[in-house]
Order: structure tokens, then sequence, then C-alpha cells
């Protein structure tokens, strides 16, 4: 066997990771024992590999600093959600299961709302500036945002997520051109895109600058997204940490306890109404989950 090599996947597709080492890009498979634990390699994953003859194998998948099923990447510095308010419109539930679910593991999040050459989206921008999202209003046609995106993203790891037709690629063509990505129109009468990106791919932009651009999804595909447990789930919102612990009950889940913080701040303006109501339905779904379906 050859002597190991480290390095970082930037594409995972059909079962083939293509590894980026000192010595090379290499095309790799993965150890079966890998997807029998459950533990089947991502893009952004450092694995450990080997190569013989020509064929690389991943051994080993260094450990992690994060993980997310969808978007399917590891060890990202930041996720960057897209969004827009015509064609297609995204819902507010959308992004902040988004959001959540990446709080919940402490990476940033920064919501780039595009095509605002078509719609400003000021209230789409309002909620999320107001709830404390670094909040970007862009427009890949036109190169709005695009330098303010830059500054948000350079010398990181990040991750593009969103609704099909938003404008991921388009905005990463727009940020680096040599990239000539394929991009998608949107239907007029679905008001959603085609998945023009298949699989997770990363791609370096310079100056130490990674992006993962992801498939798009649809409100359906949400049901596939990690669910929170309950009680972690109010730590995912980070504008409701101020409020958190002046509830009248210690253990308060901030639905229908008296004296509650949280729905006194929704009531007084100070936390959004759209914010509360996605707490509310992601509550609801993580309320189902039964203590067994939990891995300890």
């Amino acid at each position: 066997m050859s002597e190991k090599q480290t390095g970082r996947i930037l594409r995972s597709i059909s079962g083939f990771y293509d590894v980026q080492t000192p010595q090379g890009l290499i095309s790799c498979r993965a150890r079966g024992i890998l997807r029998r634990e459950g533990n089947s390699p991502l893009t952004g994953d450092m694995v450990e590999i080997t190569q013989e003859r020509g064929k690389g194998m991943v051994e080993r998948i260094l450990p992690r600093k994060n993980h997310f099923v969808r978007p399917a990447v590891a060890n990202i510095d930041a996720l960057v959600v897209f969004a827009s308010n015509v064609n297609p419109v995204t819902e507010p539930f959308l992004i902040d299961r988004v959001a959540a679910i990446a709080g919940d593991q402490e990476v940033p999040v920064y919501l780039c709302i595009n095509k605002c050459d078509l719609d400003p989206a000021v209230d789409l921008a309002r909620i999320y500036t107001h709830a404390g999202f670094p909040v970007i209003c862009a427009s890949a046609q036109t190169g709005e945002g695009a330098d303010a995106l830059w500054e948000l993203i350079r010398g990181k790891l990040t991750a593009f997520t969103g609704n099909s037709g938003v404008g991921k690629s388009s905005m990463l063509n727009r940020l680096c051109p040599s990239l000539a990505l394929p991009t998608g129109e949107v239907s007029e009468k679905l008001g959603r895109g085609r998945h023009t990106t298949r699989h997770v791919e990363l791609y370096a932009l310079g100056e130490d600058t990674f992006v993962a651009d992801t498939p798009g999804f649809s409100s359906f595909d949400t049901d596939q997204m990690e669910i929170i447990l309950k009680e972690n789930l109010q730590y995912a919102f980070p504008d409701f940490q101020r409020h958190i612990g002046s509830c009248q009950f210690h253990d308060c889940s901030h639905r229908a306890e008296p004296g509650c913080a949280v729905v006194q701040a929704v009531e007084a303006g100070q936390i959004e109404k759209t914010r509360y109501e996605s707490y509310l339905r992601l509550y609801e779904k993580a309320s189902q989950i039964k203590p067994w379906e939990t891995k300890l």
C-alpha cells in the first residue's frame, strides 16, 4: 500500500471523490467501512488517502468542525443563504430553517437577497437585519452587492445555499467569471428554477477563499433537512438570545407559558413575527422526534 496523503475533498459525485493534495487532484473511492459506519465523506472534508496503481482510496475522514446533511458539506466557516422576492419568491420559513440548522452548530449565517434589480425585497431585508443577520441586497445580473459579498466571504470556506433558481451559480459567475458555471431559467408558471447544480462542489476563488455551490431545493425539500432537538432550538435563533433567561419559568418553551419574555418581545416588535412563527413550526417538528431516533 502506498504512503498516506492528506487532502480536502473538492467534489463528491456518484461515489467518487476528487481530493486536492499537495501532489495534485486525485480521484478516489471510499473504504466501504466508512459508509457502513454511517460516515460517508462530504465535500469539504479533510481526509487521509492512499494511492496505488493510479487509483485513490479515502482511508479516513479527519475530525470535522461541522457538517450538514443538506447542503451536504463539511468544515465550513460560514453559510450564505440566498433568497429573492421575485421568481422565485423565497419563503421566510425556508431561510429560518436553514439558518437555525447552521446556528445549532454555531456556524455564522449571511443572507444574500438576489434579484434586487427586479424587486428590492425591502421587507425581507428589514426582517433579517432586525434579527441580527448580515444582509446583502444584490443582483448577479447588474453586479450590485457583489463587492460586499466578496468582503464577507474572503479568506473563508463558505457554502452557498438556497432555493432553486435564486441565483447562487449566477452570483458565483459574477464573483469569478472564469468559472462559467451553467445557470438555468426560472419557470414563470411554477416560480422556481431547474436544478442546474447537481452536486456539491468546492471552488477556489483566490485569496484563500473557497465556496461550495450546492444544489437548490424547494419548500418541500425541507423535510429532508436536519431536525434540531426542541430543547436546543431556542439557542439557534440569535434574536431570541437577549430574552432567554428572563421568562417566568426556567424551562419555558416560548409557546403558551405565562410570563414568557420571548412572546412579550414578539408582541413588542423586538422579535419579528415571521421569525417566531418559524420557531413554532420547527418546535412542532422537533416535538415529533422520539428519543430513540436521536443519536447520542
